[in-house]
């Protein structure tokens, strides 16, 4: 199937599979509602049992069997070969339950998927490229099973969401982030290349699996990492040279560098970093509104300072310069924790993006702290009163009692974001957090909570889900053809998406919209970007009215299409 120009319901499309090739075809497998005529025409009378069945009846058959499943292990590994067999009719289900599939096609329960990756392996999807293979780089990249790439995912599993290094089985993360490309935005699935760079493994458990499927060596570092990635990212611009690249899962060693080296190179962003900053920075801007503040006038503690912290900072900082702050005092209301407590000038070795959040010693003169030259997070929170505490350190039930409850004694609303997933990573739990701030907190975790009961009240949590950001980023770079990512993009972004929550309207709601409300507001996300790349001269796409019809074109809808064979 053509993915530049869907046909429309009443028009026929000519392909060549016929008979079983065709039923093989998870883009093009219509399974049991093939109808009469098209059995006949492609070959394959006998080969289904005898009644067409309609869309209806296929989803109301497929859901059935996936509520028999025991487990959210089980369903994702349905629903993954449904993807296999019928990607028409797996988008149509998810679509008719996008609120409760998404947990289970992406986090929490992918992480799950990756973990398990190399013992329920079924089908490949997408390009697995090996160190060993680095030679071959072009040869792999024409075995593409596509005829034209627009996004393309990669990572090299080793920082799978919170759960580390997970070699091969990281792939498990660019085929769920291309679903959430056609879910969220409608590119079409046909355009969408997962691939992962197995550049070996330092999972001990992985390398003595002897079911595991990548390749059994330590991870490659250095110069010959830098090397291979170069390879990789050459071999991309020739066979793909107006591909737009996503970054995912790479270590904080990595990610901000190669985003830093490859960004004015080609159309890329790296979501760890840049949506998980805009799509925080969305719930920051919407608790402002909420409590009437300004987001410069705030002190932000930031648990884990990796990607992800990165992102967060980098986007807040922007915001609050643009809000009439000056850098160095934007920089000066961000305060960073990783491993080794607070991030201050007199530490050695710092990461590039930490170094302008480093905090001079003389702010912590006076301080009382629980252990001599530490400063944990505790320290941090009860000497600088933070009004926004976020957290993506990975690190379960760090935000304690003791710490939330001392947060809430000094500000009225606290932001309180435990953004770390799966959910087993979140540094708090919702009820605990509403609990010890007698609801005053307002609250976003990165992975899915139900509704909060306290005092007779409701309290719906948001997800902080980067699934509000990137499909839409991604769909507006593709419609207005942008050749590059800017930050300015993702601000945008950022802002749309605050202009959405419904905790804006209602206070009982929550800071971000609920999912099924995601392909609209990807639709809006994809218009500011594009918007923006016009302002900025990257688009070819000059006026508003053509970018918006660019995109509603760009927006596949799942549905079954006429074929006609060409072989007669």
């Amino acid at each position: 199937m053509s993915p530049s120009s869907t046909p429309r319901q009443d028009e026929a499309e000519n392909i060549s599979l016929i008979g079983h090739e065709l039923l093989d075809s998870p883009m093009l497998n219509k399974g049991s509602a093939f109808p009469d005529d098209e059995r006949e025409e492609m070959r394959m009378l006998g080969l289904l049992p005898y009644h067409p069945s309609t869309m209806e009846e296929q989803l109301a058959r497929t859901y059935e069997n996936y509520l028999h499943k025991n487990n959210d292990l089980e369903k994702y590994v349905f629903l993954v070969s449904l993807q296999d067999r019928n990607e028409t009719l797996f988008y149509s289900l998810l679509h008719r339950h996008i609120t409760e599939m998404m947990p289970i096609i992406y986090t929490p329960t992918v992480g799950l998927g990756c973990q398990r990756y190399s013992h329920l392996f079924r089908r490949p999807r997408g390009l697995f490229i090996a160190y060993p293979h680095k030679d071959k780089l072009d040869m792999i990249l024409d075995n593409a099973p596509l005829k034209k790439v627009e996004v393309i995912v990669v990572t090299d599993g080793e920082r799978i969401l919170g759960l580390g290094d997970l070699g091969v089985g990281g792939m498990g993360i660019p085929v769920g982030k291309l679903s959430l490309y056609t879910l969220c935005a409608g590119i079409h699935p046909a355009t969408t290349l997962p691939i992962l760079l197995d550049v070996g493994t330092n999972n001990k458990e992985l390398l003595n699996d002897p079911l595991y499927l990548g390749w059994r060596h330590e991870r490659i570092r250095g110069q010959e990492y830098d090397d291979f990635i170069e390879a990789f990212v050459s071999a991309v611009m020739r066979k793909f040279p107006h591909v737009l690249l996503q970054w995912e899962d790479f270590s904080k060693n990595n990610a901000n560098r190669l985003l830093d080296r490859y960004r004015d190179r080609l159309c890329t962003f790296n979501d760890d970093i840049q949506g998980t900053g805009a799509v925080t920075l969305a719930g920051m801007l919407a608790a402002m509104r909420i409590s009437g503040q300004k987001l410069k006038d705030q002190r932000v503690v930031i648990l884990g300072a990796g990607s992800s912290a990165s992102g967060i900072s980098d986007q807040a900082a922007t915001a609050m310069i643009s809000e009439g702050a000056t850098f160095e005092e934007a920089c000066a209301a961000i305060w960073l924790l990783d491993s080794q407590g607070l991030v201050h000038s007199k530490r050695t070795g710092l990461e590039s993006f930490k170094q302008k959040y480093a905090k001079p010693m003389e702010l912590t003169a006076g301080w009382r702290l629980d252990a001599p030259e530490k400063f944990e997070l505790a320290d941090v929170v009860r000497n600088i009163h933070p009004t926004i505490l976020i957290g993506t350190s990975a690190q379960p039930g760090t935000f304690t009692e003791e710490i939330v409850r001392e947060m809430a004694k000094h500000t009225e609303r606290p932001v309180i974001f435990p953004l770390s997933n799966p959910t087993s990573k979140s540094e708090a739990v919702p009820e605990d957090i509403l609990k010890w701030t007698d609801g005053r907190a307002l609250v976003a975790t990165g992975s899915p909570f139900k509704p909060v009961e306290y005092n007779g009240r409701t309290f719906r949590i948001g997800q902080c889900n980067n699934s509000f950001i990137f499909p839409g980023v991604g769909l507006g770079v593709i419609a207005s053809g942008a050749r590059h990512v800017t930050n300015e993009m993702f601000v945008a972004a950022a802002r749309v998406l605050c202009d959405m929550s419904p905790a804006l309207t209602d206070p009982s709601e929550a800071l971000y919209p609920k999912l099924e409300f995601v392909r609209e507001i990807s639709q809006r996300v994809a218009l500011a970007v594009g918007l923006e790349a016009q302002k900025a001269g990257l688009s070819t796409v000059t006026s508003r009215e053509d970018l918006e019809m660019a995109i509603e074109l760009k927006m596949w809808k799942p549905h079954y299409i006429s074929y006609k064979s060409v072989q007669g």
